[in-house]
């Protein structure tokens, strides 16, 4: 019985940790020059994200809003609001958004203080 108990404990190990990298957190970096980011077109396979973002001399703060393409993107109520960096990035700063759930299909971002296109970003 102990050896049954100690096999069903390895093996639920296993499948956690298997499960946990999974859906590790993974990083876009993107970088922001003025009027424009460098990135003009992102894909990346479906899972959670989360966005680094520099300001490289682009302005004295920039952002970034992401929206699902097709969407409003001048709507607030559009924006998928985890993408938002925590903190405006500030000249030669990088800064973070919290962890962002990508599903399949694509989206737009683009950043509204440092007016730039709206660029794509696709999830396959």
């Amino acid at each position: 019985m102990k050896k049954v108990v100690s096999i069903l404990v390895i093996v639920l190990a296993f499948t956690f940790n298997s499960n946990a990298q999974d859906q590790a957190v993974k990083t876009i970096a993107l970088e922001q020059t003025p009027g424009e980011f460098t990135q003009k077109s992102v894909t990346v396979s479906p899972g959670t994200y989360v966005f680094e973002i520099s300001n490289n001399h682009a302005a004295e703060k920039v952002g970034l809003v992401l929206v699902k393409k097709g969407a409003d993107a001048s709507k607030p109520e559009n924006h998928i609001q985890t993408a938002y960096v925590t903190t405006a990035v500030t000249d030669g700063k990088t800064e973070k958004s919290n962890p962002t759930k990508l599903t399949a299909g694509e989206y737009v971002y683009f950043c509204p203080l440092n007016p730039t296109p709206q660029y794509t970003l696709t999830v396959q």
